[in-house]
Formats: structure tokens, sequence, C-alpha cells
């Protein structure tokens, strides 16, 4: 097969379309003949080995964590899926025209959701509904700040936030206030508005995807006994905030929750921009250019 490899840290030149030997379901897995993938942020940050101290790459190695395509075959044990059936997961080497995953974190991809668009959404959903269900753990009535809101985890925990029946304020930047206001949050405010962040009250919880200076400002809005949640790890000022409890999120799959966010983007009721789709063999385009950040998914077509 067709692979996207990575064989030393560096750049996105570094990403090479090259021949690799295909994969082989083993027990429990289901092979995949991918019609596309999508460009995350752990992607770029462990190509440039920025994140190998917690996700280090074993050389030769293939990115890439969405999965979206068709069952090509079944591995010893697997049920409830037929060769051909259109599926989509969070699995690994997924820069390639095949990948393995376990059977047990496949789903479904729902009637009226395109297959390709599907590769955007496994990494990104389930993240923002982690750090809201696992992170956080609000409930209906109390108040928890997104940030980051208009960013695919951020859109996905202010949605998840608000069908627990939270009050959810979406915190954005200046630039972002008007798309920001179509996310169905109650409240919008800008996170690089030093007016705006004093006039901020005390929330029950933040479900932070920005990190950096924003999120050591967002501690001191978190009431005593809070939670501050975070894809990006504690606050460089955590410590001075002993009353807030921090709790750092790394995303698992989630089979069952994934179709259920699925079928909330096939109904409309959650969007995950797309920016563009792009051809596998272009990877590195693809890392450079959502690098730069400001834009949509990037979606690489296998």
């Amino acid at each position: 097969m067709k692979a996207v490899v990575l064989h030393e840290y560096g750049g996105p030149e570094k990403l090479k379309y090259e021949d690799v030997d295909d994969p082989v379901a083993g027990d429990g897995e289901v092979l995949v003949r991918l019609s596309a993938t999508s460009v995350n942020p752990v992607d770029y940050k462990m190509r440039s080995g920025a994140a190998k101290s917690h996700f280090p790459v074993t050389f030769p190695g293939i990115l890439g964590r969405d999965i979206a395509g068709l069952v090509r075959a079944l591995g010893p044990g697997v049920s409830g899926f037929e060769v051909g059936d259109k599926v989509m997961a969070l699995g690994h080497s997924s820069y390639a025209e095949l990948a393995v995953v376990k059977a047990q974190d496949v789903a479904l991809v729902p009637e009226g959701l395109d297959l390709v668009e599907a590769a955007a959404l496994p990494l990104v959903t389930l993240t923002g509904e982690q750090l809201v269900t696992r992170g956080t753990g609000i409930k209906a009535g109390q108040t928890i700040l997104v940030s980051g809101a208009v960013g695919g985890v951020g859109r996905s925990a202010v949605w998840t936030a608000k069908k627990a029946g939270a009050k959810v304020i979406a915190g954005v930047r200046k630039s972002q206030l008007k798309e920001a206001k179509e996310l169905g949050a109650d409240e919008v405010i800008a996170l690089d508005d030093p007016s705006a962040m004093e006039k901020l009250g005390f929330v029950d919880a933040v479900a932070d995807a920005v990190g950096g200076k924003t999120a050591e400002a967002l501690m001191g809005k978190v009431k005593q006994g809070g939670i501050f949640a975070s894809v990006l790890g504690p606050p460089g000022n955590a410590k001075m905030h002993p009353t807030v409890q921090v709790t750092p999120i790394m995303v698992v799959p989630d089979a069952k929750m994934l179709r259920e966010l699925a079928e909330d983007v096939a109904a409309r009721r959650l969007t995950i921009p797309i920016d563009r789709m792009i051809p596998l063999k272009d990877a590195g385009e693809g890392q450079a250019a959502a690098e730069k950040g400001g834009i949509g998914k990037v979606l690489l077509l296998a």
C-alpha cells in the first residue's frame, strides 16, 4: 500500500509518500481501506518532535489518528461488521491507504454523513466530549466556560455541555466573536479582551482547549472547589489555585459515543468545519497549512 512515512523528526518535508507492507487484521481487529484521514495538531507535534516526551515516534513511523473508509477484512473473532461497511474510528497510523483498528473502537458511519467528511470527526469530537464529561463532570444548571470554542474540540465541548443542560460560555478571540455566536452557547466572550475578562464572573468549570497564558487567566475564574479540565496539561499557575481541581484529559476511543456525535453532525446539530481536501501524498502541505492555524479541518484523501 501507499503511506506517508516519517523517518526522522523535522519539518513537513520529512513526510514521505512511499510503498509499505499492507497491514493484516489480527484477533479482534478490522482492516479498513481508508477513504480519508485528517490532520490534527498532535500529528505535526509528533512530526516535529515537540510531542516526543508523551508521543514518541518509532521510526519509520506512520502518523494519523482519524480513520474513515470501507471494511476490507475482518480478523478472527470479529462480528457485527461486514466487508464493505462504511466505518470510522479513532485509531493510529491512518496516513495510509489501509489501517488496522480494534473492532471495539469501530463505528458505522450514519446515513446522511459523507464518508470522506466522517474523517474529520473521531479525534476532535471525542476529545471535546470527554473534556466535558470525563474532565469537568458538568451538571445541568452549572456554568462552564469552553476556551477555543470555535475549534473542532471546542465546538464538540460546547455541544456536549449544552446537551448536559449546563450554561455554556464560549471563549474565543475577538476576531472570532461573530462565528462563535452560531455555536449555540448561552454567552460568548473574547478571551483576548482584558475588559471582557475582568467582567467575567466565577464559573463552575473550564474546559480548556487553548492552554498558555489564556489558561492561566482562566484559572482565576474558576470558583473554589471548581474544576479546570484541559487537553494541554495543567496551566503554569495551577499551584497558585489549590482549591481548583485540575484534570488533564487524554482522549480514548469510544465507538458508541463517536456514532452518537456523528449522528449529531449528520443532522446538522453539530458542525466541524472542513477547510480543504487534498491527496494523501500532499500530507506535508496539509500539515503546514494546519500548523499555521485559523482554518478548519484538513482532510487527506487516500
